[in-house]
């Protein structure tokens, strides 16, 4: 087991590079000066010029690269164009609301589609097989602006029980209450997703079902509720949890439409700002966070699948 986890310790290395080189180049690929930005529309060629020497624009790409890649291993991603604060600080400002809706959806989907994907498994080809089947693709064929709205519409205009937009932070208030503004958007969230989960659990345990291992256990007189859980459950998992954890990081960073319907400033719609207002070292703050954050993710599903799966505690 500690091999395999040291092995794929050591891929994250290589990998991390790779991001951090595509991230840089194709932020220097992309149209437009950074000091020109910078210094705007009114600003003369001799103080762009200035600009670009004090900011090391004028030295060659490999050097720049070297002194931006020698500043992430430090912790600076270096200053943000538009808000003229440190990168990680601007991050830090719009990850809150995205970490809550990440945890808070992803709680979510996992109570409602793990268990109804067993559900539609353990009673196949029944009626409540053919709801659960149904409503999980009712739910997946919803587009998530349109959800949003509608729940906005019944649940804060119509009945008045939630707020319809914005999000006071947490963090500051200490105020645990304020999590009800982040209600309606982890259900737009959650409601796709987990769709997704429904059918891919579902699948896993009919096929971990037709095993012949799940014969035998029946075989020696087990309950259904004992070979299911114990003997099904547990390997049907295995190709669910890749899922469930990239979803939790797509969830943490691509949700630009739910933030924009329900005015919640996150890291989705941060990274639209800052393209459009071409703030270069954001976008490669944010791009090389999210690619960091996949790949701690992947490190945390391999942690899991040497309990899941005996096979690889005994490589």
């Amino acid at each position: 087991m500690c091999r395999y986890l040291l092995q794929s310790l050591a891929s994250t290395v290589p990998t991390f590079l790779l991001a951090a080189v595509l991230v840089f180049s194709l932020m220097h690929l992309m149209p437009g000066d950074p000091a020109g930005v910078m210094l705007g529309d009114t600003a003369t060629p001799e103080e762009v010029q200035a600009l670009r020497v004090t900011m090391g624009f004028d030295k060659p790409i490999y050097v720049q690269f070297y002194r931006w890649f020698t500043g992430v291993l430090r912790g600076d991603f270096g200053q943000s164009i538009f808000f003229h604060k440190p990168v990680l600080q601007v991050i830090r400002d719009r990850a809150e609301v995205s970490l809550f809706i990440a945890v808070l959806s992803m709680a979510l989907i996992l109570v409602t589609g793990i268990p109804i994907g067993v559900i539609s498994a353990v009673w196949y080809n029944s009626y409540t097989d053919q709801a659960c089947s149904g409503g999980s693709m009712l739910a997946a064929s919803m587009p998530t602006f349109w959800l949003g709205l509608n729940l906005m519409l019944i649940f804060s205009v119509m009945l008045g029980w939630l707020p319809s937009s914005g999000f006071p932070s947490i963090v500051e208030s200490g105020n645990l209450r304020d999590l009800r503004y982040l209600v309606l958007p982890c259900v737009t969230l959650a409601a796709p997703n987990s769709a997704l989960i429904i059918r891919l659990t579902r699948a896993s345990m009919l096929d971990v079902l037709k095993e012949g291992y799940v014969t035998t256990a029946r075989a020696k007189g087990l309950s259904e509720v004992v070979v299911t859980m114990k003997h099904a459950f547990r390997n049907s998992l295995i190709s669910v949890i890749a899922v469930v954890g990239f979803t939790f990081v797509g969830l943490a960073s691509g949700t630009v439409i739910t933030e924009t319907v329900f005015s919640l400033p996150g890291i989705g719609r941060l990274v639209v700002e800052s393209v459009l207002r071409r703030d270069y070292p954001v976008i490669q703050g944010i791009i090389l966070v999210i690619a960091v954050a996949y790949m701690l993710v992947n490190l945390a599903i391999d942690f899991c699948y040497t309990f899941l799966d005996p096979r690889i505690r005994i490589a």
